[in-house]
């Protein structure tokens, strides 16, 4: 650890909600390791050993409490190149549906490194191997999963990763002392009858403040009709994950730190792939205490920040979907280019029956977009300009050539420069994707006509100067920007 251990105890007693995630705790008396916010009594300082990570301390052989739940612990977003290889491996690895060897090596391929190097920087970056380190969060998954839901022990062993039941209950059953049956018993004791829903749910933990209302009226001005449905309470859509197909439906959970993500079991099969996709499109893995901080530097931003220290950066959930609203948003409203997008989600998603009528339909599929004709696109009302960025961008994601998704192992100005390349899309829509789609906390569309009119009607070139005193968070730093608007010129807002 960096901080010294006589820090760290100081914050496990505060209790502090902005210390959860940054460590864990192990108790050496009991074996057990904990989060700083766990409500059991504090352990003697002498007791104490301090981890980065779940990973370490399972790796050092401490169980996860029962009571704060690690597993329920938030992310840390990574902010350095290795860090960021690691945590992008791990997530590939996550979802991908090989064994652990076989998806280390294809994604080493990726990576343009050999599979020894991939286990280097993870060993370095995350204290542990990577096999352990994927075994660790199957089975907090798992755990999450055996406590929150009611799904059959089998189908949370292959949602949580295992290839067969078997090596669920071994892994479970040496790792934590007890089988998997006896937690899901006390669990269901505590549920009550199954509902025969078919829906679970869980809870997705982020670190405090968070503007919930403020991510919601942003999702919903840019509504995709049928794809998704957004009210003053909730964020609702349809899904499809390789051969897998449901719906989500994402509410604020009452008196905790969480988001609450109801999924239909359609998706079970897929559930790491989805739950990295809701922490992205959510930004749930932010550090508010520290963007704030830095952002409220700059006497600018001090008192928007000050007013609503909560701010997040909406992601997406599919790349390609945020690449086609980026592209219909140039030049236009936002009110307009929602419209357009409902037309093509309409024209060219495939339909969907779910509980909802206001989710009918699955998300435009790259390839889909890419076989069609220009003039099938002018009839929805799209310029041929946007016709043929449109096309390109189809043509480059159903390749390979160009990844939007926040596991692609290029850094984000690699793809920036390649989203440019393409015919018709500017730096402005090139960062504005890297901002959402990428998860990038330091895109900048400098040539914005809201950020620049908001920074007082300066050029591109001068917000682009003002901007570098926000690095590397100037992605939270245009949500303030654009939450506090002054009328734009010719009525153009960001997309």
């Amino acid at each position: 650890m960096k901080q010294d251990a006589k820090s760290l105890y100081k914050a496990l007693v505060s209790r502090d909600r902005r210390f959860d995630g940054l460590f864990f705790v192990g108790v050496a008396s009991t074996g057990i390791y904990c989060r700083p916010i766990c409500p059991a009594k504090p352990p003697k300082e002498v007791n104490c050993r301090f981890y980065n990570s779940a990973q370490e301390a399972e790796q050092a052989g401490f169980r996860p409490c029962l009571r704060c739940r690690p597993e329920l612990a938030p992310g840390s977003a990574p902010v350095d190149s290795s860090q960021r290889i690691a945590h992008l491996v791990v997530q590939r690895i996550e979802e991908s549906t090989a064994d652990e060897e076989s998806a280390l090596e294809a994604i080493a391929g990726e990576f343009e490194l050999s599979s020894r190097q991939i286990r280097r920087i993870i060993r370095k970056e995350l204290g542990v191997p990577p096999i352990q380190l994927i075994l660790t969060r199957r089975l907090l998954l798992a755990k999450q999963l055996l406590t929150e839901t009611k799904l059959p022990v089998i189908e949370i062993a292959f949602a949580s990763g295992f290839s067969s039941l078997r090596r669920f209950n071994d892994a479970f059953t040496t790792r934590y002392g007890m089988p998997p049956t006896r937690l899901r018993k006390k669990a269901v004791e505590d549920m009550g009858t199954v509902d025969g829903s078919g829906t679970s749910t869980l809870q997705l933990s982020y670190r405090p403040p968070y503007d919930w209302p403020g991510i919601l009226a942003f999702l919903k001005a840019r509504e995709l009709q049928g794809v998704e449905w957004v009210t003053g309470n909730f964020y609702a859509r349809t899904v499809q994950l390789g051969d897998s197909r449901g719906w989500i439906r994402i509410t604020q959970a009452e008196k905790k730190d969480a988001l609450l993500l109801e999924f239909s079991h359609g998706l079970a099969p897929v559930l790491p792939a989805l739950l990295n996709r809701v922490r992205n499109l959510f930004d749930l893995n932010a550090r508010p205490e520290i963007i704030s901080r830095h952002l409220a530097n700059d006497r600018l931003l001090r008192p928007w920040v000050k007013a609503n220290p909560g701010v997040r950066v909406p992601g997406a959930f599919s790349g390609f979907e945020m690449g086609l609203r980026a592209i219909l948003g140039q030049q236009v409203t936002v009110k307009s280019a929602t419209t357009v997008a409902g037309r093509l989600a309409a024209a060219f998603g495939d339909p969907i029956v779910t509980p909802f009528p206001e989710l009918n339909r699955l998300t435009p599929a790259p390839g889909r977009i890419a076989a069609a004709g220009v003039h099938q696109f002018v009839g929805l009302g799209i310029t041929r300009a946007r016709c043929k960025s449109i096309l390109g961008l189809a043509e480059a994601q159903a390749s390979g050539r160009l990844s939007l998704d926040s596991g692609n192992h290029h850094s984000p100005e690699t793809t920036i420069e390649r989203l440019a390349e393409l015919p018709g899309i500017g730096r402005w829509t090139a960062h504005y994707i890297a901002m959402r789609a990428l998860r990038w906390p330091d895109a900048f569309p400098k040539e914005d006509i809201a950020v620049r009119n908001n920074l007082g009607g300066v050029t591109s070139k001068q917000a682009e100067t003002m901007s570098q005193a926000w690095r590397p968070w100037r992605s939270y730093a245009v949500l303030h920007i654009w939450k506090h608007p002054r009328p734009p010129a010719n009525g153009v807002g960001p997309e």
